[in-house]
């Protein structure tokens, strides 16, 4: 549905079309900064299934020293929401990659879980460009996967012209969709916003880590580029 301009903007929670494929979310329990148990985690599909979502892919942070997942780890993660039979929702497991140097070795290995096919989440430091940044990149993608940034409206470090030299560079962008409401701050929303005017990103995500950010869909989106931020959700059909 294509909201007018002139009427009042959307809540965020009006734009997610039933069959919404999630591609980036933190359902799995006890792994990282999401769900901590698995009542956390079953309360928060629940609800994601009520906004429309059927596919919910978790992407638990993978980030040596922090969050020190293993494919080990993650599968069992998953494995524990398996066993609750949820009816009606399709549940599945990637990472999102901290982008650092020991990504280049599990990209040699061909062991990096992918979101689908060869498509690799990754993310960064909100605080300044990672060392060594297209290096890495680049190990990525002559090993054969392709390099899905997650959330670039929050790297306020980088400018267009920096977002520009990644897709160049081969990246695709996932935005997250709590950004159209201003709930990470006006200044991401406004990148966001700029982004999309450009036709730079390629996808959304829900980045839920909690049902506070669950009840965070009722916002209102702050968005001027309404018509690409709905092209970008329906983009996420290609993960079905």
């Amino acid at each position: 549905m294509i909201f007018n301009l002139f009427k009042s903007k959307p809540t965020l929670k009006e734009l997610i079309p039933n069959g919404y494929v999630d591609i980036h979310s933190h359902i799995l329990p006890g792994i990282d900064d999401g769900a901590k148990n698995i009542d956390e985690s079953l309360k928060l599909i629940k609800e994601m299934k009520k906004l429309g979502f059927s596919k919910i892919i978790g992407t638990p942070h993978t980030y040596p020293g922090l969050y020190d997942n293993t494919n080990n780890s993650i599968q069992k993660a998953y494995e524990k929401v398996k066993i609750s039979k949820l009816d009606e929702i399709e549940i599945c497991f990637a990472s999102e990659y901290m982008i650092e140097k020991s990504v280049i070795e599990k990209a040699k290995n061909k062991s990096l879980l992918c979101i689908k096919d060869n498509y690799v989440l990754v993310e960064m430091s909100f605080v300044s460009e990672p060392y060594g940044l297209y290096e890495i990149i680049y190990e990525i993608k002559v090993n054969g996967y392709e390099t899905v940034i997650a959330h670039p409206e929050r790297y306020l470090f980088f400018d267009i012209n920096d977002y520009i030299k990644l897709k160049k560079f081969g990246c695709l962008f996932q935005a997250n969709l709590l950004s159209a409401t201003d709930y990470y701050g006006i200044n991401v929303r406004k990148r966001l916003d700029n982004l999309l005017q450009k036709k730079l990103i390629d996808f959304a995500g829900s980045d839920i880590h909690n049902t506070a950010q669950v009840s965070a869909f009722e916002r209102k989106i702050k968005l001027k580029e309404t018509f690409n931020f709905e092209k970008i959700i329906d983009n996420n059909n290609q993960f079905i």
